[in-house]
């Protein structure tokens, strides 16, 4: 039976992933840093399709608590075919107000973790043949966004390290790629203090004729971690409906 992780999934993104691929019949590692109610239900509706879910509390950003979250999963699956690099925070401030606690809160939790998680997570691949890394990543990677450095730059990190896992773990049949979606409409949009902006930009301006919808990542991913994707390598698709394509 395959096993995927998916950080940060007790909401948002990472939750419809979850139970997307729980669809597809995956047993799924529910990893959460705060909302402990939130994780448990994502797991009652993971549960109620028929699969396993295992809820694990951990902050990415610390190494410790990445080697506990990954002995858990040995001990409670002993594989992992599929880990999907969602968890995300940062500060939003303007580069003249970030300090160095903001900084490296934001790149401990959004690039470290990618690193240290997919060191464990190819340990465990490798002893059953391969499987799939993939990264949630954003537009402020490649493009400014008001107030957004420390995360824009740890996304960069992200997409960067995306293309060094992917090179140096395709001898153990890892594939790994990342997915960089437009303005959504999600809980975590809330915190900008320009929302209503961002959002009425994308459903003027977006070309498909509407704002990304979370479903839209969802689907994406699901491509990328089924063997129709197994030549595509160290990319960061970009799911904005034509968005950036724009001045």
């Amino acid at each position: 039976m395959k096993t995927a992780l998916v950080t940060g999934s007790s909401r948002g993104i990472g939750k419809a992933i979850a139970i997307a691929l729980a669809k597809q019949g995956y047993d799924i590692v529910i990893n959460y840093a705060r909302s402990k109610t939130a994780a448990d239900e994502t797991a009652k509706e993971i549960e109620a399709l028929g699969r396993r879910a295992l809820v694990v509390k951990a902050n990415v950003g610390d190494t410790t608590k990445i080697k506990a979250m990954f002995e858990i999963i040995r001990q409670e699956f002993g594989r992992l075919d599929l880990f999907i690099n969602n968890a995300a925070s940062g500060v939003q401030r303007p580069i003249m107000e970030l300090e160095e606690k903001h900084w490296d809160w934001t790149m401990d939790i959004n690039s470290k973790a990618l690193l240290f998680c997919a060191q464990e997570a190819a340990a465990l691949m490798e002893k059953n043949g391969g499987g799939s890394i993939i990264s949630i990543s954003s537009l402020g990677s490649i493009r400014y966004l008001k107030n957004y450095t420390a995360v824009g730059v740890s996304k960069a990190a992200v997409e960067a390290l995306t293309r060094y896992l992917s090179v140096e773990l395709a001898s153990k049949n890892i594939v790994v790629n990342a997915v960089s979606g437009g303005a959504i409409d999600t809980e975590a949009l809330k915190h900008f203090s320009n929302r209503n902006e961002i959002l009425a930009d994308a459903r003027e301006n977006t070309p498909a004729g509407r704002i990304v919808e979370i479903d839209d990542i969802v689907q994406t991913v699901l491509f990328l971690a089924s063997p129709g994707a197994f030549m595509i390598r160290g990319q960061t698709i970009i799911v904005d409906g034509g968005r950036s394509l724009l001045v």
